[in-house]
């Protein structure tokens, strides 16, 4: 990974202090086919704030939230099946994904297609419960 200020590139982003240019290198499991891909990051954070160490990690904790989130909510509600597709409902519909998921790791669940399967069984019931409504 490189790591420049911006005045050293003379770019003009309002608020931009440093950029990143990060290639990643990929190899698919199943194929063994290799590719690379190159991202670029823009940062307010100046470089004693951020060195290209913490410019990285910073990058990598994102697929934390991939992982924990995105994927379960695809996962668990086949989300990327989704037909809802207009308006707000997109965002609607995420939000109420992601309501579930937080709610059912709030009351301990860690997987969350068993705690959803769990809430299924009394459907009227289980999740009013979950949320102290019942």
């Amino acid at each position: 990974m490189q790591a420049l200020t911006i005045t050293d590139l003379g770019v003009d982003f309002p608020h931009a202090v440093q950029v990143a240019k990060i290639v990643r290198h990929r190899t698919q499991r199943k194929t063994g086919k290799r590719s690379r891909e190159t991202v670029y990051v823009i940062t307010d954070l100046a470089s004693r704030e951020a060195s290209p160490e913490r410019i990285a990690k910073i990058v990598r904790s994102q697929w934390i939230i991939e992982n924990r989130l995105h994927f379960v909510r695809d996962t668990a509600f086949a989300e990327d099946a989704s037909t809802v597709r207009t308006g707000h409902g997109p965002d609607n519909m995420a939000t109420l994904r992601s309501f579930a998921i937080n709610t059912l790791r709030a009351s301990g669940h860690a997987n969350i297609a068993a705690g959803l399967r769990e809430m299924s069984y009394d459907g009227f019931r289980r999740p009013l419960d979950l949320l102290g409504l019942a």
